[in-house]
């Protein structure tokens, strides 16, 4: 199984020299590609622990020696504080840095072989995009190494950075700050954490879906601290009752990207007349329904039908299967990976395949 030994991909290129990717901050797989093979590792995890670190430069020392290759470049991620970044960047090799959400974008992409150009959604928690603000809820055309970012949402400023992600009642409270409404009592938020959020300090700005998620989650009652990232859009997900019609969410045109305005859902989601599992059911049908509008906007425009999943939000079964059924009903091809992890465990393979296109 993927868990226990590497993975081995062809590439559409011939490499001259072997190259590591050294994937990202969570979930942290490494990839070795060289010629036109690629192999991924074995899952390595949370670089955020000596451990990980050392099963990390192992896994690098396993793969070279395994198929008798020697590493002469190295492609990691653009955010310098990223572990991985900051090994990469004192291994005195040329350094090649990629975007997260294209390396989301160009791991999808490799394995649906389209040949020509795609809209690919890539939704997450949070990664470094190439505005310097952090992504998570972008919508990308055309190909890897020549991505052009067309839709994304509403962005809000994140209470904490990454603390973020293990406390949904910081990214409930943003959003009902950005829009101007009160949180709720049962947030209980620290008035320290409103005076800076109010004066942008650590409070950096995204447009990521998955804390989008995290906050529907804390606006329900179903989860304000979670134990793990992504806790609160899991129970949300298992939360869901029957299917529900989507909330019609505003999307306008922000300096040539399509964005969509999130702040309708927050009422919705904390209308205490409708039970948990309903509101639940009706903030997945109105995600799903952000995808097929915004999709019809690029195809209207571009003429573009290929549409593609990446990134730990397509985990939610709820969510991407009725997102793939609407967009199919609506004439789209939709692609969905399954060799390649989506969440960011793809992102080692997607950075060969974005290096490879663009040299």
């Amino acid at each position: 199984g993927r868990g226990y030994s590497p993975v081995e991909f062809d590439l559409p290129f011939a490499l001259d020299d072997a190259v590591l990717a050294v994937g990202t901050q969570m979930k942290n797989t490494v990839t070795v590609a060289w010629g036109r093979r690629a192999v991924m590792s074995p899952h390595i995890g949370e670089m955020d622990s000596p451990r990980s670190l050392e099963v990390f430069e192992r896994s690098i020392n396993d793969l070279q020696h395994l198929y008798g290759v020697e590493i002469k470049q190295i492609v990691c991620d653009a955010h310098p504080g990223y572990t991985a970044t900051r090994w990469a960047e004192k291994q005195g090799l040329p350094i090649h840095k990629v975007f997260h959400h294209h390396a989301h974008a160009a791991a999808t992409y490799h394995e649906a072989d389209a040949g020509e150009a795609m809209l690919i959604f890539t939704w997450d928690g949070v990664g470094l995009g190439s505005d310097q603000t952090l992504w998570g809820g972008e919508a990308l055309l055309g190909t890897p190494g020549a991505w052009q970012r067309v839709a994304s949402m509403r962005p809000f400023s994140l209470p904490g950075g990454e603390k973020a992600g293990r406390e949904p009642w910081r990214s409930a409270a943003a959003l009902c700050w950005e829009a101007g409404i009160a949180v709720p009592d049962t947030l209980d938020v620290d008035p320290l954490v409103e005076a800076a959020w109010r004066s942008r300090l650590n409070a950096p700005q995204t447009s990521s879906v998955g804390r989008i998620f995290d906050a529907a989650a804390a606006l329900t009652g179903i989860c304000v601290n979670a134990s793990f990232e992504g806790q609160g859009p899991m129970l949300l997900e298992s939360a869901s009752g029957e299917p529900a019609g989507p909330l019609a969410l505003p999307l306008s045109r922000d300096e040539g990207i399509w964005q969509t305005d999130w702040s309708p859902l927050l009422p919705v989601m904390q209308d205490a007349s409708l039970a948990v599992e309903d509101r639940a059911a009706v903030f997945h049908a109105t995600m799903a329904d952000v995808i097929l509008q915004q999709a019809r906007k690029i195809r209207d425009e571009t003429t573009v039908n290929s549409i593609g999943f990446s990134g730990g939000v397509f985990q939610n079964r709820l969510l991407t299967e009725h997102a793939m059924e609407i967009l199919q009903a609506d004439g789209f091809e939709v692609f969905l990976p399954e060799l390649i992890p989506v969440n960011d465990a793809g992102i080692s393979l997607g950075q060969i395949i974005e290096f490879g296109y663009r040299n």
